[in-house]
């Protein structure tokens, strides 16, 4: 059964909201070794620091992954067995910059490909994202739901899974494709480009009026970070996972509308105002993942998510905007 202990393990994004979070988990596995590669373009030091605490011989390279030269040099030189790789431009940037997100996003797979395809690397497990499916043609939507992205981030992300895919084909190169729906949690982007539950805090910090996209009844099924850091272990080390897509999620969805209300209630602040405004380009309208396939294989499914953890996470936010 494959394990990442004893193992060298590289993540690359690992500054990031769900890298950050996939370095502790990994953490625990107790690696040979650990290294993360991030460019710090929404990825942040101080979400490590509790991972430099419990491994002080984390080793951070402050380098931009799309560069083949640059990620040969360090899976070389720290001899790399298991690279996981979730760095990203996101989403929203692709509204304002598609042609960058495209192209960044496909030349950070293609080199991370191309290292393994050298013989750098023993397994490359790849995150993907439910965005690659677009808006949802049955629920709960399962690994075999058509790929019909709707924005050039989603294209991006669809693109990069069939580049997985085909360099396993090809070239014989062990590879897992972990592919999530929404997640949430401590430690996600609160600035440019950020995400719902970071915008919902930001605004009630500063008393203005919370703006929804829309009419507000799009659905996600939100996912707790530190479920989907577990699942991704978890399928690492099944080894019939390898070589598939398999989708991390809870098989619950919830609209923005429940969402923001929700946040409102437990915060005691249910009149706080809200205003809607025009939607999204190309929003998704649904979706709902079908984690049967995840369960079958390891055992575990993401839970939906609890008030505990949702206001877990809203405290973080506000011990953020204090210090």
């Amino acid at each position: 059964m494959p394990s990442v202990t004893g193992k060298r393990v590289l993540v690359v994004g690992g500054a990031g909201f769900i890298g950050s979070h996939l370095v502790d988990r990994l953490i625990a596995e107790r690696p040979a070794s650990l290294v993360v590669v991030d460019n710090y373009y929404l990825g942040r030091d101080e979400n490590l620091a509790g991972a430099r605490k419990a491994l002080p011989t984390l080793r951070v390279y402050r380098i931009d992954a799309s560069d083949l030269a640059s990620m040969q040099q360090v899976v070389r030189s720290e001899k790399i067995s298991v690279a996981f790789n979730l760095a990203v431009i996101p989403l929203p940037a692709s509204l304002d910059y598609p042609a960058w997100t495209v192209r960044t996003n496909v030349d950070i797979t293609l080199a991370l490909c191309e290292v393994a395809r050298g013989g750098d690397l023993e397994t490359l497990v790849h995150f993907s994202s439910s965005e690659a499916y677009g808006s949802a043609q049955y629920v709960p939507m399962d690994e075999k739901h058509p790929t019909v992205p709707t924005t050039p981030y989603a294209a991006s992300k669809a693109a990069c899974d069939e580049i997985v895919r085909t360099y396993a084909e090809t070239f014989g190169i062990d590879t897992l494709i972990v592919r999530p729906f929404n997640n949430v949690g401590p430690r996600q982007n609160d600035r440019t480009f950020a995400g719902v539950i970071p915008i919902v805090a930001r605004r009630l910090r500063d008393k203005e009026p919370i703006e929804v996209f829309g009419d507000g009844a799009q659905t996600r099924d939100y996912t707790y970070v530190e479920d989907t850091a577990e699942a991704a272990v978890r399928l690492y080390e099944t080894e019939q996972a390898h070589g598939q897509a398999i989708n991390v999620a809870t098989g619950h969805e919830l609209s923005v509308n429940e969402l923001v209300a929700r946040i409102l209630g437990l915060l005691g602040k249910p009149d706080h105002p809200i205003i809607h405004t025009a939607a999204r380009p190309a929003d998704v309208r649904r979706h709902c993942g079908d984690v049967r396939r995840l369960k079958e294989l390891t055992g575990f499914a993401p839970a939906p998510i609890s008030d505990e953890r949702l206001r877990a996470t809203l405290e973080w936010y506000e011990r953020s905007d204090r210090g």
